[in-house]
């Protein structure tokens, strides 16, 4: 389970800069629905990224799981905020969900996200 989630936005976003050169239409079309889905309204920037997360589990994607653990990170997302959301992704998603879940706290804890409480 041991995946470097810094390395993989790294990794990613030197690729999606390569697709941005040869298909530069398509990229600018997903930054458009991007910046849309993120413009204020009623759910803050943090929910949306915390609902964001949640699906990235169910589809078991690693790069959401880097991108959106980083997202949260940065806007203050506290440990007991990502572990409701892990919670009812969980509970959306079964026992598939429970081990990327697992590998989303991996993420948020590897972008300086609060870890563990001490036992």
């Amino acid at each position: 389970m041991l995946h470097d989630y810094p390395n993989i936005t790294t990794e990613i976003s030197a690729q999606l800069g390569k697709m941005r050169q040869e298909i530069p239409d398509t990229l600018k079309g997903f930054g458009m629905m991007s910046r849309a889905a993120h413009s204020e309204g009623a759910l803050s920037n943090k929910t949306k990224e915390l609902m964001a997360i949640a699906i990235g589990i169910a589809n078991r994607c690693q790069g959401c799981l880097a991108f959106h653990a980083k997202a949260l990170v940065e806007l203050g997302c506290s440990r007991a905020e990502f572990m409701e959301m892990l919670q009812v992704a969980i509970y959306m998603g079964g026992g598939p969900s429970l081990m990327t879940a697992a590998e989303a706290l991996q993420a948020f804890e590897s972008f300086g996200g609060e870890a563990t409480p001490a036992a």
